[in-house]
């Protein structure tokens, strides 16, 4: 076991060195992402209430310009972060980070490129603040700057899930190590039992003909 282990440990990273991280690598990003996809899904249905609004300022109220630039960016940011959050494998972690990431760039520009199929409006309408405070605060929270948030939080994840450090590497050769020992432990035990049946099994059947000649 020594001399296999210190054999492949020589030869440096190997792939799956690549694609194995530690849980913690995604999970700070995957929980603010899971929050912002639930904020960017809910504040559109919720915001009313507060007076915190785009057009039409009514709580609880479904229309497509919702579903497509709001709802929808929203489920991918949440779902990516999700993704993020229990990922130990830098596959999963990507695909997750690059949906929240997609799903951010879609708050921020989608808004502007549903003019193209909405007579030059914006589909999920516009703020209802009469103030300018308001009116940047809700383009702000509804779209552009909570876009910019989860992108640059998906950013941040794709970047440290892109780093292969020898630390990683050295506590996933550890845990595959202590594992294998424990199987050929196992293994070991098991065939110590079946060579202690098969010893016992040949006094076994000379007893049978001997007690049946003492019988007779």
């Amino acid at each position: 076991m020594t001399t296999t282990t210190t054999t492949r440990r020589e030869h440096g990273v190997d792939m799956r060195d690549r694609l194995h991280m530690p849980r913690s690598r995604g999970a700070t990003s995957g929980v603010l992402l899971v929050l912002l996809g639930i904020w960017g899904g809910l504040i559109p249905f919720v915001g009313p209430y507060f007076g915190y609004a785009f057009t039409p300022d009514l709580s609880w109220h479904f229309t497509w310009g919702r579903l497509w630039l709001e709802i929808l960016p929203a489920a991918a940011t949440f779902l990516g972060g999700l993704m993020l959050l229990g990922s130990a494998n830098r596959i999963t972690g990507h695909l997750g980070a690059w949906l929240a990431a997609a799903g951010g760039a879609w708050f921020v520009i989608g808004q502007q490129v549903s003019r193209l199929w909405n007579g030059g409006a914006p589909a999920a309408g516009l703020p209802v603040s009469a103030s300018n405070l308001g009116y940047v605060a809700e383009w702000i929270g509804f779209f552009t700057g909570l876009g910019v948030v989860i992108t640059f939080l998906a950013a941040g994840a794709l970047g440290r899930m892109s780093v292969v450090s020898a630390r990683d590497v050295h506590r996933r050769r550890l845990a595959e190590d202590r594992l294998a020992e424990e199987r050929a432990a196992q293994e070991r035990a098991a065939q110590g039992r079946t060579a202690e049946h098969d010893t016992a099994m040949p006094g076994q059947r000379t007893a049978g003909p001997v007690e049946g000649r003492h019988v007779e």
